[in-house]
């Protein structure tokens, strides 16, 4: 039994094991946790998602469905290799499952044939959904089937665990079938993350990304004179970053994350400003101190007034 690895912490043993991470959003705060606990944790699960395309993907395993809501997962693993972490703390993905096979990952053997389901999953495993349809035509490339490995081992390696604590839906949850398909051998997955485990961990941590810097006054001149359009617009190489957080959290489509501070940023900033609860002329899409303060402070750039 192990405590949660806090969302910081999460995100740099999968660096460190050499994942290619897509952060979906606010991911650290997004979770079921008002419907239960989560932890003591116990293991790693993997699933398929029985859907087609990645961004679609994507928007199912973190928003759900109207009878079983986001997040459905931590992470979404895609057939390129990138893992989407779309949530962190208690999330939808495991249901009930058989108790015997808690016990034989707790013990870390080999899981008998589950058949009963009385045990609250998405409180004792990490979550993983990966794209594929399952339906034994769809094949799981290389790439992909490396990046299950490099997730569960990073998994593993931080709680000091081995490769049977890793486990399979079909495992847990008495008429599962995921993962399944052409290229999707477990045994060979579980040797492969016993390898990475055998072999020394990194023994320097990942160098901590610079945060980029945000000019107030000069991203405000770029909003004030781009939507009008009168005269020579001011360019800003900071609204790119602002336009980046806006992507983030919703609020702007990534096609017009393009430097320029047009209307449509102005509307999507002014969402971000009714966000936080500004109203009228306050919630006008022109940057104020604060709210760029605390966009930046959620989506990971400092500001210069």
């Amino acid at each position: 039994m192990a405590t949660p690895m806090t969302a910081s912490t999460f995100l740099a043993a999968l660096k460190a094991e050499g994942v290619t991470v897509v952060e979906v959003g606010d991911w650290p705060n997004h979770n079921r946790n008002t419907k239960g606990p989560w932890g003591p944790v116990n293991g790693v699960m993997i699933h398929h998602t029985v859907t087609r395309g990645t961004a679609n993907t994507v928007q199912i395993v973190r928003d759900g469905y109207s009878t079983l809501p986001g997040p459905l997962c931590h992470g979404m693993i895609a057939k390129d290799g990138k893992v989407h972490l779309v949530g962190y703390g208690r999330a939808n993905h495991a249901g009930l499952g058989d108790p015997d096979v808690l016990a034989a990952v707790i013990a870390e053997t080999k899981p008998p044939t589950d058949n009963e389901a009385t045990i609250d999953g998405n409180r004792h495993f990490y979550g993983f959904e990966c794209e594929n349809m399952g339906d034994d035509k769809d094949p799981w490339p290389a790439v992909q089937i490396e990046a299950i490995v490099r997730v569960i081992a990073a998994i593993c390696r931080h709680h000091g665990w081995t490769a049977h604590s890793a486990i399979r839906h079909l495992d847990w949850q008495p008429g599962k079938v995921d993962p399944r398909g052409p290229g999707m051998q477990w045994d060979d997955v579980l040797a492969s993350v016993s390898a990475r485990l055998g072999t020394t961990p990194p023994t320097k941590p990942a160098p901590k990304p610079t945060k980029p810097t945000v000019d107030l006054s000069k991203l405000v001149a770029a909003a004030k004179s781009n939507p009008s359009a009168s005269g020579q617009p001011v360019t800003y190489a900071g609204v790119k970053v602002v336009e980046a957080a806006l992507v983030d959290a919703g609020y702007l489509a990534k096609a017009y994350s393009d430097g320029h501070y047009g209307k449509v940023t102005v509307e999507a900033y002014a969402k971000w400003q009714r966000h936080l609860g500004y109203s009228g002329s306050a919630a006008d899409g022109i940057p104020g101190k604060t709210s760029l303060t605390r966009l930046g402070d959620k989506f990971g750039f400092s500001v210069v007034a």
